[in-house]
């Protein structure tokens, strides 16, 4: 058995169930809409937020309908940020497959993605799951202002460790903190509502920091090309490491490189051979394994259950994934 069906194993008919659920929040009367997000739901990747908000519901009480609705709402909210994300990165592939913007251009896209975001809305106000929608409305509003100071740094390429740190809690963290959160609520355990929504922080800080890191090796293993942050101009954890614990010569060289030769395929090589010199990319993993710690301390509490071994085992998931 493969660690992702391990880690299933205890919400199996949960996430076979939760696939109905899913493509029913997706439907539409409008054909072209119909047809696209058919198109969604047929390769979606391992379901890995719906598993953070059964795991947790089933740890913390017994799943139910409000469940059911919780882990629909935050896959939406995942899947319209994805199909945005792909319009503003003018990117044509996601995950080996054509990107929505790549087949229907970018207007449909984006007209997708909002559709996505209203059903968030209504379906939240048809259950009446007020709490619910507060929390993915934060996670929505907290993944835009990461964004947006992550584009208002890469411009000035002025980046600290804290800032990264905040960028990537907001950008990254916050939709795994509410899968959390959202879990708790959905069982009524107002208790461990905040325990649940940190622990998928820190879990969601990992997990960003695990992407950066990427970065560095094959392109072949990972599925997005080796260099791309530096391309991009984003101060990633092993590139803000690498420049203040590289040699004077080599830190003038990696900025030199990333704010003027970062489409020259050569430099970007040498650009990442300074980064791993300089402890970068060791030190970002040391970095990720303390927030996995942290995370896994945060449920130890609770008692044994087969959920909380696999909500432990998702975390070390997200630390050992190759993609």
């Amino acid at each position: 058995m493969d660690q992702v069906k391990q880690i299933t194993a205890p919400i199996e008919q949960e996430l076979k169930q939760f696939e109905g659920y899913f493509r029913d929040a997706m439907k539409s009367d409008v054909s072209l809409l119909d047809k696209v997000t058919h198109y969604i739901v047929k390769r979606k990747g391992k379901q890995m937020r719906p598993m953070f908000v059964f795991l947790t519901a089933k740890m913390l009480g017994q799943v139910n309908q409000t469940t059911f609705d919780a882990a629909t709402l935050v896959e939406l909210l995942h899947t319209a940020t994805i199909v945005h994300d792909d319009v503003v990165d003018d990117a044509s592939e996601r995950r080996g497959f054509f990107s929505v913007n790549a087949l229907w251009k970018n207007k449909i896209a984006v007209l997708v993605g909002d559709y996505m975001l209203s059903r968030i809305l209504l379906i939240s106000i048809e259950k009446n799951n007020t709490d619910l929608l507060g929390v993915i409305s934060r996670a929505v509003r907290e993944m835009s202002e990461g964004e947006l100071l992550q584009i208002d740094k890469a411009r000035k390429l002025d980046i600290t460790e804290a800032i990264y740190f905040d960028v990537i809690k907001k950008k990254t963290a916050s939709l795994i903190s509410s899968c959390c959160e959202a879990g708790a609520i959905s069982v009524g355990d107002s208790e461990n509502r905040e325990r649940m929504k940190v622990f998928g922080e820190y879990v969601g800080m990992a997990f960003q920091i695990k992407d950066d890191i990427f970065d560095y090796g094959s392109s072949e293993k990972i599925g997005k090309p080796t260099g791309n942050d530096i391309r991009e101009n984003k101060m990633t954890l092993p590139i803000i490491y690498a420049l203040n614990h590289a040699s004077d010569a080599d830190r003038r060289r990696l900025m030199e490189i990333i704010k003027n030769h970062n489409n020259n395929s050569k430099k970007i090589s040498e650009a990442i051979n300074i980064v791993v010199q300089a402890g970068g990319i060791l030190y970002a993993e040391k970095i990720m394994l303390e927030f996995a710690s942290k995370a896994i301390d945060l449920i130890a509490e609770f008692p044994n259950s087969a959920s909380k071994n696999a909500l432990e085992e998702l975390v070390n998931f997200t630390m050992k994934r190759e993609n």
